[in-house]
């Protein structure tokens, strides 16, 4: 990060248009801070900085920024001079890139690469979104299971990339089907004819084209797995996942499931270098389908309009039964939606999550609902309590289990549970819990 003082330096000089001083300020700094720079202002005047950089730097700030940053500076500049810098990314990267950009502009991004490198862009984005096969790198480092030590190693030395990029080497067959992988190091500490049949990991884990790519990036990460193998229905090998990757789609997941579970969408840029319009777009959607549910809950009352009226006293316990409800099942949805995402539990479970969740909304209704009778049998009287108690021991274990089955339903249509599951649960024990409420009090004090 640059420092304060220089940031505040940088943003005077572009306030007063003083553009030969800021690009004679950002000639020395080095790549990493002009990115951080470029990140941490706005992005009329990030893209004013970014145009001011020579080629070469250009070039390589556009490759470390992240894909959100580099489709702000395309829409602000325009995507006629980024061509060569997106020629210059992997594949995976340009990917991600159009994914962030608006269709047309990624249409003519996409017309602007060379036929090879269209090509490996194209057969990622026939992909289904959040999958692996959207996200790996489709041009892996490989070995035959004819080959020798000397082979691989000639052609590790021959190869353009990092170590992590040959941290695990796939071994394939000649119709490319993998059936091994080789550790690196474990490749150094062999004599050069050795064959690497005999000593290659002969079970290898690997993940599918059409794997959840967030669940495979929790599960690398989990494992450790430096570089993950991607192979098709077949088992023959298309790409591979490396962890840094992983590490990333993590990143962006949890903070997209933190935002939604806030009844949000996630911002792409940091919070104060969003506009208010972008930041209200994030919200808008989340807050009319809420109002929908406020809507229901109204309707419900009003069916006890009556009830209401001969004990007026019911009516100053809704919101804590209505927020003791809805939290019950959100804290349930979260917990699964978690338990989903990192793969213990699945479909199949949905029953033995449906009975842990009764169970653990019937002792947590049992808990609340004592120390509710309680109080409210202090303050008022013991019907007031009953009732009270009795909703309480009724509402939390129906909450507990839709918010747990809720992320379940929402998988099985292909929906992301962080969506589905805020509004639903939200209607759901807003309206329930009014119903359960009512008629224990209908059928306690005999109204």
């Amino acid at each position: 990060m640059p420092a304060v003082s220089d940031l505040d330096h940088i943003r005077s000089l572009i306030h007063d248009r003083f553009l030969i001083e800021l690009s004679e300020s950002m000639q020395p700094m080095p790549v990493r801070e002009i990115v951080a720079t470029i990140g941490s202002l706005p992005s009329a005047e990030a893209a004013l900085v970014f145009r001011l950089l020579d080629k070469d730097t250009a070039i390589a700030v556009f490759d470390v920024l992240d894909p959100a940053a580099q489709a702000d500076l395309i829409e602000t500049l325009g995507h006629t001079e980024f061509a060569e810098m997106i020629s210059t990314l992997e594949p995976d990267e340009q990917t991600r890139l159009f994914d962030e950009l608006p269709a047309k502009v990624a249409k003519r991004m996409l017309a602007s690469l060379d036929p090879h490198q269209r090509d490996a862009a194209m057969a990622l984005l026939g992909y289904r979104p959040g999958s692996v096969g959207r996200h790996m790198s489709p041009e892996p480092l490989t070995a035959s299971v004819d080959d020798t030590v000397g082979d691989v190693l000639r052609r590790v030395r021959a190869a353009d990339g990092g170590v992590a990029a040959y941290a695990a080497i796939p071994v394939l067959t000649q119709g490319r089907v993998l059936v091994g992988v080789i550790d690196l190091i474990e490749l150094l500490r062999h004599d050069v004819p050795e064959p690497v049949a005999s000593f290659m990991d002969a079970d290898p884990v690997s993940a599918r084209t059409d794997d959840d790519v967030e669940r495979i990036a929790r599960r690398s990460l989990d494992h450790g797995d430096l570089l993950l193998p991607v192979v098709d229905r077949e088992d023959r090998l298309v790409g591979s996942f490396p962890i840094a990757d992983a590490a990333l789609i993590d990143k962006e997941a949890v903070a997209e499931d933190q935002a939604r579970a806030g009844a949000s969408e996630p911002l792409r840029r940091p919070y104060l270098l969003t506009s208010v319009r972008r930041i209200a777009r994030t919200r808008i959607v989340w807050l009319l389908v809420l109002a929908v549910s406020a809507v229901l809950t109204v309707h419900v009352l009003e069916l006890f309009e009556a009830t209401l009226s001969q004990q007026v006293a019911l009516a100053l316990f809704i919101p804590l039964l209505i927020g003791i409800g809805g939290n019950t099942g959100s804290q349930a949805a979260t917990t699964v939606t978690r338990a989903l995402a990192l793969g213990d539990v699945g479909l199949r479970d949905i029953l033995r999550v449906a009975w842990k969740e009764v169970r653990t909304g019937l002792l947590l209704g049992l808990v609340l609902a004592i120390l509710a009778f309680t109080v409210a049998t202090l303050i008022y009287d013991i019907g007031i309590g009953t009732v009270i108690g009795v909703t309480l021991l009724l509402n939390c274990p129906i909450a507990a289990t839709v918010g747990g089955v809720i992320p379940l339903v929402a998988r099985a249509c292909r929906v992301d549970p962080a969506v589905f599951s805020t509004p639903f649960i939200s209607t759901f024990c807003d309206a329930s819990g009014l119903i359960v409420y009512f008629t224990v009090a209908i059928t306690v004090l005999n109204l």
